[in-house]
């Protein structure tokens, strides 16, 4: 490797989540002695929602603060920030992005490449918050623990001991047959909490190879008919969209419950809002949705008795943020001194 002359110029382009003190600080510490420039930006993401921007999806509408963020930078390290054609097409120094999640979905990879910019992500920054948080959901969605509190703390009501009845009571995860769909870094991690459990664990996953925490099932409707909870944990594929729907969901058991921490539209949420009115689901816990934000006029909204509902939080911890920044910068590191990349996709 050539010693550098002149610094590193890296755009931190964070959020309020990965904040970008954080990348520039890992990145710093990573190169040591290397001198670095880095410019920070702050994006809107988690208080402004993500979405398409042009032609890529899931990021923050900030292609012009990009673009004279970018002006003299090398490398480029963000979670949110909209890395298009017009965005690349300006950036005539940019070498490197590094996106800190588990996928450069906010990256349009046919202009990189053709721009001559390698692009890097993340794996697995979030898996052990995101099956923690799965957990947790399920547990709440088993327990009623949110409509008790719900009750108790917010109308001083002691309503919520009519969960202790036979008939309102809820289910424990000993012995409970549970179903994972998907056995990847997430479902993996959630298998061996279950087992720990006493649940009985049952994983569909035809891509997984090797030993597993649980029963393995040959075919996903096999899963459903023997499963009184399914979480789902797939990655969102052309085939994987709307996965779980009216007919899966009618092969459950009667009373069924259902969590998703996974990706919106996995699930068919109309088809879910049915199964929960009629009985055949008895509860949902939903981190992920189709649509996001979910509409206010979703009917998923009327069913809070029988839902628990969180605004896509499953991968928020301090822990993913700083686990994010570092891989990121461990990128960057081999980018300077000439190492093979990791996670490199271009």
């Amino acid at each position: 490797m050539t010693q550098r002359t002149e610094p590193v110029r890296v755009v931190a382009a964070g959020d309020h989540f990965v904040l970008p003190g954080l990348i520039a600080g890992a990145v710093e510490a990573e190169l040591g002695g290397i001198a670095v420039e880095t410019t920070e930006l702050t994006l809107g993401w988690p208080l402004e929602p993500f979405g398409p921007v042009a032609e890529v999806t899931e990021a923050s509408d900030a292609e012009d603060e990009m673009i004279e963020a970018l002006a003299d930078a090398e490398v480029l390290v963000t979670q949110m920030g909209p890395v298009t054609e017009r965005v690349l097409a300006t950036a005539d120094r940019l070498k490197l992005v590094v996106v800190c999640r588990g996928g450069p979905v906010n990256v349009n990879l046919d202009a990189a490449k053709a721009h001559d910019v390698r692009v890097c992500f993340a794996p697995g920054r979030n898996a052990a918050a995101t099956a923690e948080f799965t957990v947790g959901m399920l547990l709440a969605a088993l327990r009623r623990i949110p409509q008790a509190h719900d009750l108790l703390a917010g109308q001083g009501s002691w309503e919520g001991a009519a969960y202790y009845t036979y008939e309102n009571s809820g289910l424990e995860l000993e012995d409970l047959p549970v179903g994972l769909v998907g056995y990847g870094a997430v479902g993996s991690r959630v298998a061996r909490v279950l087992c720990a459990f006493g649940a009985q664990v049952m994983v569909y996953d035809p891509y997984v190879r090797g030993e597993i925490h649980g029963l393995r099932v040959s075919s996903l409707d096999e899963l459903l008919g023997r499963s009184r909870v399914i979480t789902l944990h797939a990655r969102l594929t052309a085939e994987t969209r709307g996965l779980i729907g009216a007919r899966e969901l009618g092969l459950l058991p009667r009373g069924a419950v259902v969590v998703n921490v996974a990706r919106g539209p996995l699930l068919d949420e109309a088809a879910l809002c049915t199964a929960l009115a009629e009985g055949q689901v008895s509860a949902a816990a939903l981190d992920t949705y189709e649509h996001e934000p979910l509409p206010p006029d979703s009917p998923l909204h009327s069913l809070t008795d029988r839902v628990v509902l969180t605004p896509h939080l499953g991968g928020a911890s301090r822990a993913v943020a700083e686990k994010a920044a570092r891989i990121a910068a461990e990128e960057v590191g081999r980018w300077v001194r000439g190492e093979r990349l990791a996670h490199c996709l271009t």
